[in-house]
Parts: C-alpha cells; structure tokens; sequence
C-alpha cells in the first residue's frame, strides 16, 4: 500500500495504541478444554468489561505451540480484528541504522511468499482486507481486519508478510523514497520540529532520542540484509502479542495462532531494559521559524505506569490539562484570555522511562504570556493541589467514559494490545476504574509531591516568539 494512503489510514482508524488508556478484567470461573490440538483456555485468565454495547468477555488462548491470545468471541457481526506487536520497535535500530524498524513495518505488505506487491495488495483490496503495519519508539505492531468469509485468505496473507516477506527492489525502493519525503516534510513541520528537538534535549544520547524515521544519512543506507535482520531478531515469538475479536471461536483460534505464528523465530536476541533517564534540567529552546505563531512543546520526568502513584497523577493531570475544556490550562489560557486554541498537558509512560508532556500554540505576540501561563498553573497544581469538587468530577468523567473505548471490535482488539504491551494481566479492564474510584485527596496530594515543578521542564518553541530568551 503507499505509504502516503498507510500514514492516512493510521490517523483516520488510530492504528497506534493509546499509551494512556489503562484497563482491566475479573475473574470468572473456568471454560472447557477449547478442542483436541487446537489449544487450550486458561482457566485463571478471563475477565469482563462493560461496553455501550454489553459485556465484553476476555479469554485467555493458547496454542499446542504456546502462542497466547486474548479473545473476545462476537458471532452476531460477520468481522473479525486482530491486533499484535512486537516489543522492541525502533529501540531495536541498530546504531547508524536508524529507521530500520520503520521501513520493515511499510514493507512487509508489499509483497509475499509467490505474491509481488501488487498482487498481494490487489489480494488485499479485492476480499476488503484491511492490512498494515507500524513502528514505534517501544514497538512493531500489526493490524488486520477481515469479514469472516475471507478470514482464511486474511490469515494466510498475514502469515506470508511476517513469515516469507519479499523485499524486491521496486517496493524496497519506492517505500525508501516515500519516506523520503515524509522526512522532508517532517523537517518543515512546527510540530515534528518541536518534537524532535524535545526528544533531543529530555533524552540527551539515550536511543528514545532518536528518530523512529530515521534521518536522510540512514534511510539512505538501509539495505535488504538489515531488513531480514531486523525480521528475524525483532519478529520473534518471545516479544509478541496478540488481542483478537470477532466472529471466530477458541478451537479455530488455537489452530490458527500455530498456523500464522508458528514460523516465527522463538527466541530474539536479549533486550536491555534499563530504566531511561529524562532530563529535569529545565529549558527554554527557541527554533527560528517563520510563520505568525508559535508552536510549544514541553517535557520533564513523569510517572511509569507500574508506579504506585501513577493513577493518582493521572487524575490530577486531567484536572491541570488532561481534561479537554474542563481543565485548568483550557480555562486559564483560551477561555479567559484567548490565547490559544488549545493547550494540553499528559503523562506519557514508554517502556523504559515515564515523561510529562504537553503543549501550546499562539501568537508570536501572545506565546510568552501563554508559556507563562502554563507554568503558573503547573506550580500552583503542585502547592495548592485540587478541590474535592475537581477531584470527584474527574473521576466521574474517567470512568464514565472507559466504555467509549470498547464499542467497535477494532477499537478493542487495539485497546486489548495495548494493556498487554504495556504488561498489564488479563484481569485489568474491570479494576482500572476501581483504582480511579480508589484515589483520595492524600493520594493526590502524594503524588504531586513529586509532580515535575515547571523550572524541571525543558520548553521548545518554534516560530519567532516575542519576549522570550
């Protein structure tokens, strides 16, 4: 598929995992053996979650070859939805091959075992098959979606793009230079420009710093030899993940799993997963741009997702800029002053370091008073804390609005990949609002005890900003 239509398609369906949205399951009993050679169900790992639509019941599959799945079984809509990642993603990159991790996850649908590109896309477009790929900083994931008619087309062609992928010149080379572009693009985007400078700065050497794109140098130097590397060290049994749901039942599940994954290599070379230090020097980074506002973006040390009080300043940072037009920074910077459109602020845990991140955009005139803005409100979230009142809307509108991710099979296949991703068990969806409930005033009040103080924040800013140094 071009690559264009790909970067589309992600933004228009959110292929990529929120790595905010945190779930849970419950216990419930045991199911039966799924079927002689097909698997079988663990009868500890199952759970249920409330959707807009009904319950929703999380299996735990695995296969005679010891591949595990979550499985939401749904027979009344012909369509089935399988999620999976590879964890490792562009952090995997070797040195000086920055990007590899990105061009393998555009290649592997052009082209597969007898089919070239065109015919394997052709097979795609003509059964309604909806197939593809994506690298980030933590993981290569996948995503196909086919009608229950076509699913052993589906399953087949998904095998042969992670077992038998081509690499012949023509996509190799068309997809180099799509990215190309893209970079390019990249390079004059106020955003991407922030972003990646921010990376820079908060990360220093470390590889999180690096571009998932790579750079023009690398990307040029990507060779068929280092793909197939990185297929076969990163593509392996040991780092994968899998959410399926729709209309397919445990005893074709567990077959199936062996059949598409089962060619894999089992065992990937041994991950560092050291903790990533995040720089608390506190910045104010001005890039010339020309354009009549200015684009921030700003990033400190957050909280990992395992930390006792994530959940705790996960509420408290909707209450400061997380909570969209009831938050702090909404109300202070666009609906009193109308500096802005928008001003954000979240938690973001990767896989080996936890950031606090937001952002702004305004004036050239204006953006020094919005920046200054942020930061007052970040420093008096930290002294003064929240009123009871902030506390309980918070936690109505969190969990209020959990079963909003769960009413379609794509979005729960993608939500299902995430908790497991992130390493959250199978018994997560139901207590994550259970913690949200759970948190107090003093837990709040802990965990800003250690909220990152705007002088620990490294601020970028792209335009030509007034009154700032």
């Amino acid at each position: 598929m071009n690559i264009f239509l790909k970067a589309l398609f992600k933004s228009l369906t959110c292929i990529a995992v929120p790595v905010l949205i945190l779930v849970a399951c419950e216990e419930s009993g045991s199911e039966p053996n799924a079927g002689a050679g097909a698997g079988t169900i663990d009868p500890s790992a199952r759970g249920e979650a409330q959707s807009l639509t009904g319950t929703i019941d999380v299996k735990k599959i695995v296969s005679r070859g010891g591949i595990e799945v979550w499985l939401v079984e749904e027979h009344s809509i012909p369509l089935v939805a399988i999620n999976f990642g590879f964890q490792g993603g562009a952090w995997l990159d070797p040195a000086g091959q920055e990007g590899l991790a990105n061009m393998l996850a555009a290649l592997l649908d052009e082209g597969a075992g007898d089919y070239d590109s065109q015919a394997f896309q052709s097979a795609l477009d003509e059964n309604s098959i909806s197939l593809s790929y994506s690298a980030g900083r933590d993981a290569l994931t996948g995503s196909l979606f086919t009608l229950s008619k076509t699913k052993d087309l589906a399953f087949e062609l998904l095998r042969l793009s992670l077992a038998e992928p081509r690499f012949d010149d023509e996509p190799v080379e068309r997809i180099r230079a799509q990215i190309a572009v893209m970079q390019k693009r990249a390079a004059s985007s106020p955003n991407q420009i922030a972003a990646d400078r921010l990376a820079a700065e908060i990360f220093g050497e470390q590889r999180y710093a690096r571009r998932v794109m790579g750079t023009e140098d690398t990307l040029a130097g990507l060779s068929v030899a280092g793909l197939q590397a990185f297929r076969e060290d990163g593509l392996t049994k040991d780092r994968l993940k899998i959410s399926v749901v729709g209309d397919v039942t445990p005893e074709e599940l567990g077959v199936l799993l062996d059949t598409i994954f089962g060619d894999l290599p089992p065992i990937g070379k041994p991950r560092d997963l050291a903790p990533v230090a995040v720089s608390e020097a506190g910045k104010m980074i001005i890039e010339p741009f020309d354009n009549p506002q200015s684009t921030v973006q700003f990033s400190g040390a957050g909280f990992m997702q395992d930390d006792p009080d994530f959940f705790a300043a996960f509420v408290a940072n909707h209450i400061l800029g997380g909570g969209g037009f009831t938050s702090r920074l909404m109300n202070e910077i666009r609906e009193k002053r109308g500096l802005t459109y928008d001003v954000y602020s979240y938690f973001q845990p990767l896989e080996r370091a936890g950031i606090f991140t937001g952002g702004v955009a305004s004036d050239n005139a204006k953006v020094a008073e919005a920046i200054a803005l942020t930061k007052a409100e970040i420093d008096r979230l930290r002294e003064d804390g929240v009123t009871e009142a902030e506390l309980t809307d918070a936690k109505t509108y969190l969990t209020g609005a959990f079963a909003l991710r769960f009413d379609s099979n794509a979005k729960i296949a993608r939500q299902l990949l995430g908790y497991q991703l992130g390493g959250f068990p199978i018994d997560y969806i139901n207590i994550r609002n259970n913690k949200i409930n759970a948190v107090t005033m003093d837990d709040i009040n802990r965990a800003l005890k250690r909220f990152p103080a705007a002088s620990e924040l490294t601020f970028v800013v792209v335009g030509q900003p007034e009154g700032l140094e």
